[in-house]
C-alpha cells in the first residue's frame, strides 16, 4: 500500500473517530441520556436480582463514556478557538482599517483648522464691482462711494 494511500485511510478513520466522539459527547448531554439513565438506576428497586447485572453494564458505560466524553468536548472546544481565532484576526483587521480611517480623518482635520486660521488671519476683503472690473479694498475702512 502506498504511503499517500495509508495516510487518506489514516485521515478517514481519525474523520470517523472525532465524529462518533463528538455524537458521543452530545448523546451523553442531552436530557433523554439523564431521563434513561434515571430508569437505569431505577431498574434494581423493581428487579432486585439483577443488580449485579446491571452494575457490571453500568461499569462498562462509564469505562466507554468518559474516554469518548472527554474526546468530544476537546473536539469541541478545538472547534471553538478556532472559530475565536478567526473572529479575532477579523476584528484585528478591521481595527486597523478603522487606525487608519481615523489618521486619515486626523490629518484632514489639522488641514481645515490650519486653512481656517490662515483665512480669518487675512484681512477682510470688500469687492467693489463696476460693470466687468472688481475693485478690491484692503483697507479696514469699508470703501467709499466715491468713484
Amino acid at each position: 500500500m502506498k504511503p499517500l494511500q495509508k495516510a487518506g485511510i489514516l485521515a478517514a478513520i481519525n474523520r470517523l473517530n472525532d465524529s462518533v466522539a463528538v455524537r458521543m459527547t452530545w448523546m451523553f448531554g442531552s436530557i433523554w441520556c439523564v431521563y434513561a439513565f434515571l430508569i437505569f438506576s431505577l431498574v434494581p428497586a423493581l428487579v432486585p436480582q439483577w443488580q449485579n447485572t446491571l452494575l457490571y453494564i453500568s461499569n462498562c458505560i462509564q469505562l466507554v463514556a468518559l474516554p469518548a466524553l472527554m474526546v468530544g468536548s476537546a473536539l469541541l472546544n478545538k472547534a471553538q478557538d478556532d472559530r475565536a481565532l478567526e473572529d479575532h484576526r477579523a476584528l484585528v483587521e478591521i481595527l486597523s482599517d478603522v487606525r487608519e480611517e481615523l489618521a486619515d480623518i486626523k490629518l484632514r482635520t489639522v488641514g481645515i483648522a490650519r486653512d481656517t486660521s490662515e483665512a480669518l488671519q487675512r484681512p477682510t476683503l470688500t469687492d467693489v464691482s463696476i460693470s466687468d472690473q472688481t475693485f478690491v479694498n484692503l483697507s479696514d475702512k469699508p470703501a467709499s462711494d466715491t468713484p
